[in-house]
């Protein structure tokens, strides 16, 4: 991948069983949510899926859209808009029905200043969201961070297990996933909701974070020794085939790889490929924010990027001057503050 065009192309290509996936999905697909990091590539993901299905369908991408551009590229692709505020009740009741909505409204950065619209926006505004679209397939991303730090020999906690949010952002996704139950519940709304860590890219990710790490000199922090991440375009593809298992009340599924990945392990290879040896701060624990993905691997196969090339493929990018987000993930946070 030389440029962006590739890589966005890349991030929203189907495989075979997204194309089948889709080519059984009946009706609209709206995506709230839509210009996040991810947002982009999985409405780009259905449109092409559908495509390739046979399917013609109305793919509707829902944000604010205050970043410029977003909004336009999304058009030429394809992808209707529709500028909403989703913590505005009115605005959400005039968005239209539609049978099938993934949900990827968030807030994490930036939590520790503004707890107040954190829990707004994380818990609020599913509320507003569950409540317009009752009795629609919702599949809804919450996030790994519900889960406690636990033993990286144990693999990470199953779906089933105990959840143990550390500080607000945290609280706030799990209070998120409380509610959707809720209205899952009580209005009979099939739902699906993904507790996922780390999505990557090249611009983003915990890999680009520890890439940038070792090109610039600086200590690669080991306080969280081990994470999880999987390729963006994999957790997208999960998303859109979670329609088939929404369920009330909702069927919860912990998405990301296979692997506990070791910071150490990941430096010192991107340090091969980028020709810099790298510098290392403290030591790994114990325990780690961890998912096991044992459940999402059974029902939809491995994600198709395995993490050695995942790496070559943020070390190249980087190599060659790519653009990253600006925007760290804090992965190596263990008291929750974002």
């Amino acid at each position: 991948m030389t440029d962006e065009q590739e890589l966005e192309d890349a991030l929203s290509c189907p495989a075979p069983a997204d194309v089948v996936a889709l080519a059984s999905l009946p009706g609209v697909i709206l995506v709230l949510g839509v210009a996040g990091k991810m947002g982009p590539g999985l409405a780009r993901l259905a449109r092409r899926a559908s495509e390739q299905a046979g399917v013609r369908r109305r793919v509707i991408g829902v944000a604010r859209f205050a970043a410029p551009g977003v909004r336009e590229a999304l058009e030429r692709d394809g992808i209707e808009t529709i500028a909403c505020d989703l913590l505005d009740r009115a605005a959400v009741s005039r968005l239209p029905a539609c049978p099938n909505v993934v949900y990827m409204v968030g807030r994490k950065f930036g939590t520790a200043d503004d707890r107040e619209l954190t829990w707004a926006t994380n818990v609020y505004a599913a509320a507003l969201a569950a409540e317009r679209f009752a009795g629609s397939r919702i599949v809804a991303f919450s996030t790994g961070n519900v889960y406690p730090l636990t033993p990286v020999a144990s693999g990470g906690p199953r779906e089933i297990g105990p959840t143990g949010p550390v500080g607000e952002y945290a609280e706030s996704a799990r209070g998120r996933e409380r509610l959707l139950e809720f209205f899952s519940r009580r209005d009979g709304t099939p739902m699906a909701i993904l507790r996922l860590n780390y999505a990557i890219e090249p611009r983003y990710g915990v890999v680009r974070d520890v890439a940038d790490r070792v090109l610039r000199g600086e200590p690669v922090d080991l306080a969280m020794g081990h994470v999880n991440v999987i390729w963006q375009r994999d957790a997208s593809a999960v998303a859109l085939r979670a329609f088939a298992h929404c369920a009330v009340p909702p069927f919860v599924l912990n998405v990301t790889g296979p692997e506990t990945v070791s910071i150490r392990a990941v430096a010192t290879r991107l340090g091969e490929l980028l020709g810099v040896a790298p510098r290392f701060a403290g030591e790994e624990r114990e325990t780690a924010l961890l998912s096991n993905a044992a459940r999402c691997h059974e029902l939809f196969g491995p994600p198709t990027v395995p993490l050695a090339r995942m790496i070559e493929l943020v070390a190249e990018w980087v190599r060659r001057g790519g653009r990253g987000l600006g925007r760290p993930t804090h992965y190596e946070e263990r008291e929750g503050r974002f």
